[in-house]
């Protein structure tokens, strides 16, 4: 899981600004920054709606503005091949890491629910009707725009 954000690292790594020759800590950030974007990205699909803009926000920071349409282009190329690899990972009721899938709704009691999701929405079959509700906001939204 962790190739993909290595790889935006190693591609960036030249371009991060340093205060001194033995400053490291921009580099620090920027890798702690794609390690947590690609797990999120694993982790919770559903929920991270644009992952290369929060990676580059996150991130930026640590590169010359002369840099930055490169550092998008690199994050955006990544993240694309990530959430293809992702997709394409046969679920058999576990996430990336091996962990046991649970549905994304909570319980009345505010626990999460420890159903069983479908692999279409994330949602146990008790849930299915937070995924049409998701699915008629997400309508009149783009209506609206």
């Amino acid at each position: 899981m962790y190739q993909f954000s290595r790889a935006i690292y190693r591609e960036l790594a030249p371009f991060v600004e340093r205060e001194s020759p033995d400053d490291l800590s921009g580099h620090r950030r920027v890798l702690r920054a794609c390690e947590s974007a690609v797990d999120r990205l694993a982790n919770d699909r559903h929920y991270f709606a644009r992952p290369a803009r929060t990676l580059f926000n996150d991130i930026r920071f640590q590169f010359p503005v002369s840099a930055q349409p490169h550092v998008y282009r690199v994050v955006d190329h990544y993240l694309e091949l990530a959430d293809d690899f992702f997709s394409q990972l046969p679920r058999d009721g576990c996430d990336a890491n091996g962990q046991p899938l649970r549905c994304r709704a909570m319980t009345r009691k505010g626990s999460a629910c420890q159903r069983m999701p479908l692999p279409h929405n994330g949602y146990c079959p008790s849930h299915q009707h937070l995924a049409e509700t998701e699915d008629s906001e997400a309508e009149l939204a783009a209506a609206a725009a």
